[in-house]
């Protein structure tokens, strides 16, 4: 756990999200299947503050995002989001919008790898929540669809225009973003756009074990790849090639790096401690 802790202890419960903890791995569930978990104001906000909480406190190594019912995330709820925002001026909006945002960035930015499990649909704001994940784990019956200007707003909502492009290239976002057209699970996987693609509704099973896999993993090293990933992606190469050489510097200096010579001439498994 990070030393510089404030006052607040870990929240319990999330009025907006079911959270679990297992062995290193948070599983966070959108829980309105009767709505498709539709995204409500409070399950944005909730998202945004989660992942910061888990960042902070470095105790949850990585975290399963999945949807309970028959489908991932429909989007933003038409009556509890898009009927409310018709009546919000320009300044509440622009809050609003940022807080997507901020989800988004904490996914991107928070120090542990998340998996999307999608099963179902993964519409709106819920394809971009995938689209932010490290991996997206799905079955067959997964299908996404970046609906933003079906609903007369820009396709580069929540960072997609940032992100799909550099998942799927320049040609595939165009389309998706401009059309809106659902992607099955047989074009996502070609195009990149699942990680893995698994039988029918084994999506949440795999991304517990490869949840699993990762927990079990060098942490520190982990975080540090998620982060130059992510900070990489508008570097020149020679300033990319320059914070490689300092992250890995910093690592070497690191417990785990000793552990896995002392686990290598040893002839036993290293024992990670994300130091």
């Amino acid at each position: 756990m990070s030393p510089f802790t404030g006052s607040a202890a870990r929240t319990s419960p999330w009025r907006h999200l079911d959270v679990t903890y297992a062995d290193g791995v948070a599983t966070v569930t959108l829980a309105r299947p009767e709505r498709l978990n539709a995204l409500t104001f409070g399950a944005y906000a909730d998202l945004r503050d989660l992942l910061a909480e888990l960042s902070r406190e470095r105790s949850v190594r990585a975290l399963v995002l999945a949807g309970r019912g028959r489908g991932f995330c429909s989007g933003g709820d038409v009556d509890e989001i898009i009927g409310a925002t018709l009546d919000l001026d320009t300044a509440q909006l622009l809050d609003f919008n940022r807080m997507t945002g901020q989800v988004v960035r904490a996914v991107r930015e928070c120090p542990f790898p998340v998996i999307a499990a999608v099963h179902g649909v993964a519409a709106g704001a819920g394809a971009v929540l995938a689209l932010a994940a490290d991996f997206r784990v799905a079955d067959p019956s997964a299908r996404f669809a970046f609906l933003f200007t079906r609903v007369g707003l820009s396709g580069g909502d929540m960072g997609a225009a940032y992100l799909l492009p550099r998942v799927v290239g320049l040609g595939h976002a165009t389309r998706l973003l401009l059309l809106g057209d659902q992607v099955r699970a047989p074009e996502a996987e070609r195009i990149g756009l699942i990680s893995e693609l698994t039988d029918e509704g084994g999506a949440d099973e795999a991304a517990a074990a490869l949840a699993r896999r990762l927990a079990q993993g060098p942490a520190l090293a982990l975080a540090q790849t998620k982060a130059l990933l992510t900070s990489e992606l508008d570097m020149p190469l020679s300033a990319a090639i320059e914070l490689d050489a300092a992250t890995q510097a910093l690592l070497m200096t690191g417990r785990d790096y000793a552990e896995f010579h002392a686990a290598f001439t040893e002839k036993r498994p290293p024992k990670w401690q994300g130091r």
